[in-house]
């Protein structure tokens, strides 16, 4: 075979997951990445001997990661060393808090539920038995690509319609489970991976909770970053080249046809496919040339939903404390809390926010005798157009007084010796996250398989499309998933096969 050049714009975990395929599929592959490592979002930041991950600190689903190693001939343990954390997190309500475990230890996760929610206990085997067989018949439709309007009506998709639970949101299938408010706000906060309220979630996505009580939510050592230098690292080995501090200035097109890519020195280069791997609000207009696109225009973009932000802060601090590796902290009235956020505005004294504390089971993230915490607050993305330096003090400082006083940090402050604050406008300007909608295009019904960004991109030929902001959507699972997707798509295309989706 002719061996075809393939160029990956960016280096995150879905540009990442094709660049580890197509070099072991035989391809010439070039990656394009303008920060100087791997990982985009699913990067670290490192400051005087503290490490943080940026975005992801949840691996779920590990066992696609595995495969996608295993497929390209490699054993993930020679590169990564994961932990199943148990339990899996903490919750904690304004007054209740509660340790949540996957099926290992449901009669731990069980106890709990009948100490605070005994009408509930009772519904955890149920949605367990129920959820399974829902995840085994949606599962498929996570795994091919829709590309055409014929997709949607293949077998594979309409044996999965019952399951869908169309018409209904996350909030009230897992209802039908957990009677009790604060009981379904346990089992569907998960929604936020997806930047959306549960009640507007569909519950399609019944799956999510799911997949961390079934398989379980892990910690890799160094941070979940260490993913995309070991993926990276294994595209190496397979011949890709890495162009690291090299920004793609824009698409280079001939018509409709994507021949390569401009760097942003001026100079031209050219490929026989090019996977774009920037956020897709980003690539959409900012890579291609104002007027080229029709059905992703920033016209279109700007009345499609997006998801809510984050505003971080990631904190080094001189001492360690006895908190759980992850925490989540509800507002005392968290529905507010996220209509808010929905509606853009700021939830003033309400709002929930997460806090990870991964150096009491990693010591590598921090010097010894140390923490390396990581907090996050969902946040109205901007289009709502809010003052974000101005608020950012008051922000950090309802944080801290939350933590002090929730988490019985009482002397947090006086201990922090490294401090970094990211907004929604560092992620528009810093990471080029389109309206800094950091869970990418909102994940309604109607922008969800054929109707989401294709694979095979649609509008422009020779464009191939992965990360969140394409099919199957967010979550590191689905944008691996993406990844694999797209990269079989090319492989099909010059008479290659691609590797299988993961037995789950």
């Amino acid at each position: 075979m002719e061996r075809r050049r393939v160029f990956v714009v960016g280096a995150g975990p879905g540009g990442l997951t094709a660049a580890m395929i197509l070099a072991h599929k035989g391809f010439d592959v070039t990656v394009f990445e303008k920060e100087g490592q791997p990982g985009g979002r699913n990067g670290c930041l490192e400051v005087d001997g503290y490490k943080f991950d940026i975005g992801p600190t949840f691996l779920m689903m590990k066992f696609v990661l595995d495969d996608l190693f295993k497929q390209v001939g490699r054993n993930i343990d020679d590169y990564l060393v994961s932990t199943r954390l148990a339990p899996m997190y903490r919750l904690m309500f304004d007054d209740i808090s509660m340790d949540v475990y996957d099926q290992p230890h449901h009669d731990k996760l069980k106890a709990n539920l009948g100490r605070h929610f005994p009408t509930d206990a009772q519904g955890l085997d149920r949605f367990m038995k129920r959820e399974q067989a829902r995840f085994d018949k949606i599962l498929g439709c996570l795994t091919t690509p829709y590309d055409t309007l014929a997709s949607m009506v293949r077998w594979k998709t309409l044996s999965a319609l019952p399951s869908m639970s169309l018409g209904k949101s996350l909030f009230q299938v897992l209802g039908e489970y957990f009677p009790t408010e604060r009981a379904r706000v346990a089992f569907t906060f998960q929604s936020k991976y997806l930047g959306m309220a549960p009640w507007r979630c569909p519950g399609f996505y019944a799956m999510i909770p799911f997949v961390e009580h079934r398989y379980g939510v892990y910690h890799t050592r160094g941070g979940l970053s260490e993913i995309s230098v070991a993926m990276a690292k294994v595209a190496t080995e397979m011949g890709a080249t890495f162009r690291y501090r090299t920004p793609v200035q824009h698409l280079l097109l001939d018509g409709r046809k994507v021949k390569g890519v401009v760097l942003a020195d001026g100079r031209e280069e050219r490929a026989d496919a090019v996977v774009v791997n920037a956020d897709f609000g980003y690539a959409a207009t900012k890579l291609v040339p104002p007027g080229t696109l029709r059905r992703w225009s920033e016209k279109s973009l700007a009345k499609k939903h997006f998801s809510v932000s984050t505003f971080m802060l990631y904190l080094g601090v001189k001492k360690t404390y006895d908190v759980p590796h992850h925490t989540i902290l509800f507002a005392k009235d968290y529905i507010k809390n996220i209509d808010d956020l929905e509606a853009g505005q700021w939830p003033e004294g309400n709002a929930s926010f997460y806090v990870r504390n991964a150096t009491v089971n990693d010591p590598t993230l921090a010097p010894p005798g140390c923490s390396a915490l990581y907090v996050l607050l969902p946040a109205p993305n901007n289009r709502a157009r809010l003052d974000w330096p101005a608020m950012r003090q008051r922000i950090r400082d309802y944080c801290i007084g939350q933590m002090k006083s929730r988490l019985g940090m009482t002397d947090l402050e006086e201990n922090i010796v490294v401090e970094r604050t990211f907004t929604p406008d560092n992620w528009e300007k810093d990471f080029n996250v389109y309206i800094g909608a950091t869970f990418n295009l909102g994940h309604q019904l109607g922008q969800m398989l054929y109707w989401r960004p294709h694979n095979r991109f649609e509008e422009l030929d020779n464009m191939y499309v992965v990360g969140g902001g394409t099919h199957p959507g967010s979550g590191l699972p689905t944008i691996y998933e993406s990844g694999r997707i797209s990269a079989g798509i090319i492989c099909e295309r010059f008479g290659l096969e691609g590797i299988p989706p993961a037995p789950a």
